[in-house]
């Protein structure tokens, strides 16, 4: 999702959520830390912790802080069966990712008053890196959708569907097929006139024709033997033709090595070349577009399931 001015009441909305608890947070464990701090109507006891307990999310708004935390980990869980799910008629799907967004960053300051900006036992270490590597991957991600789509509608001339690619790709490959059966086919008409009965004029014919043959073979040769393999390819970054400027100087040296009557299927195989780069490229940008995902989903989902395990046992067992 593009930041743009929709998500500015968002992000005020969360500016004055986590100024209201950071105030509150100094308020009960850091009095007198920050002078001037605008009294919240919290009681004292909210800042009591249990005997035995040193921690801040052992108190009761220690707790408030977790339990907002973790019910804004269900909901952006959720995100992913909404997107599933596009029947549910409950709200906007940009409207939940907007929220996602904004609530997922909210939790980065109830986190960290939870848990009192110190990482406890090695459970809650543990806990904590997982949201951080849940964090950073989602921030990633976002960073992404801010110049990927961008740089696609800048780079790729003709974007295709992304789930088309592989279809389009044999397209290619057939069209390349179809240009060596009518070069094939062209060879034998030649070599059908050169068995055929002496006209005049054949020694310039036969010059005509040798040029013509030499552009036939080189054309031929271009096709078979670096063409056909770059379209064939499954990674076709390898290729010389992967690469633009180089691509660009072999078909102009071929065009100019080859006589005019071959130079339009030069032409439309370098179209072919130009087309397969930019549907990788394409591809590419893609994979950087979503790949970040196989990390993030996981690890929120864990996030979920160890947070929960982490209350339970805090709330019954300590």
């Amino acid at each position: 999702m593009i930041i743009n001015r929709s998500h500015i009441p968002w992000a005020l909305l969360i500016i004055v959520a986590t100024a209201v608890s950071a105030a509150i947070y100094l308020q009960l464990f850091r009095p007198g830390t920050v002078a001037h701090i605008p009294h919240i109507p919290v009681p004292d006891s909210f800042g009591a912790r249990p005997y035995g307990h040193r921690s801040v999310g052992a108190t009761p708004m220690g707790i408030v802080y977790g339990t907002i935390a973790y019910l804004i980990f269900i909901f952006a869980t959720l995100l992913g069966a909404r997107k599933k799910v596009r029947t549910w008629r409950i709200g906007r799907a940009e409207a939940w990712m907007r929220a996602h967004i904004w609530l997922s960053i909210l939790t980065v300051p109830l986190v960290l008053f939870h848990c009192g900006f110190h990482s406890g036992s090695m459970m809650t270490t543990g806990l904590l890196m997982l949201y951080a590597l849940v964090m950073v991957s989602g921030f990633y991600g976002l960073a992404l959708q801010q110049f990927i789509p961008r740089q696609m509608m800048d780079t790729l001339s003709h974007e295709v569907i992304y789930e088309q690619i592989p279809y389009l790709r044999r397209q290619l490959v057939e069209s390349a097929l179809g240009l060596r059966k009518e070069l094939g086919r062209r060879e034998l008409e030649a070599v059908g006139v050169k068995q055929g009965p002496a006209r005049a004029g054949a020694e310039a014919e036969a010059l005509d024709d040798y040029l013509k043959e030499e552009a036939r073979a080189t054309v031929r040769e271009m096709l078979e033997k670096s063409v056909l393999p770059y379209l064939r390819a499954r990674n076709g970054n390898r290729s010389r033709l992967g690469r633009r400027q180089i691509s660009d100087e072999i078909f102009r040296i071929l065009k100019a090595s080859v006589s005019g009557e071959y130079t339009p299927m030069v032409a439309e195989m370098q179209g072919w070349c130009d087309q397969r780069r930019q549907m990788d490229l394409q591809a590419r940008m893609q994979h950087w577009l979503h790949y970040w995902l196989l990390v993030h989903v996981p690890a929120s989902l864990l996030l979920l399931v160890w947070t929960g395990w982490h209350a339970v046992t805090g709330l019954y067992f300590y």
